[in-house]
């Protein structure tokens, strides 16, 4: 399906603050990664955890994602835009061996696109069946 020009700008607007979120760099700044995520932010992490804002600000700044050099890595990114301001992201990453399945919801408030919701879900160790 080809997008419209509007539909490809905003899911690449998403796209792009995705993978700066990846970056370790950003991650470790907690001006970066408050830029990029809505103050309503909500995650279901691949613990199970549920985190809000402040508790990912507390979380990134405080890991180290470059022990792991797949970490920042998203494969099969992919997006829909599901309404004017809203777009749906999904994508898989590795960590330790094993695959995630990650989805993002990116709302543009005030000519913004942040970060509105993130889960990721466990999907096995890399080269399972069905990947």
């Amino acid at each position: 399906m080809k997008l419209s020009d509007e539909e490809g700008r905003a899911v690449r607007a998403a796209m792009a603050g995705e993978v700066r979120l990846l970056d370790p760099a950003v991650r470790a700044s907690p001006e970066a990664v408050t830029e990029l995520l809505d103050p309503e932010f909500t995650e279901f992490g691949a613990s199970g955890r549920r985190y809000d804002r402040a508790s990912v600000l507390a979380v990134t700044s405080a890991v180290d994602d470059e022990s792991d050099p797949d970490q920042g890595l998203a494969m099969d990114l992919s997006g829909v835009l599901l309404a004017p301001d809203l777009v749906h992201l999904t994508y898989v990453t590795v960590r330790d061996g094993r695959l995630f399945r990650r989805s993002s919801l990116w709302r543009r408030t005030d000519g913004r696109w942040r970060m509105y919701f993130h889960q990721g879900t466990p999907a096995g160790p890399v080269g399972a069946a069905g990947e």
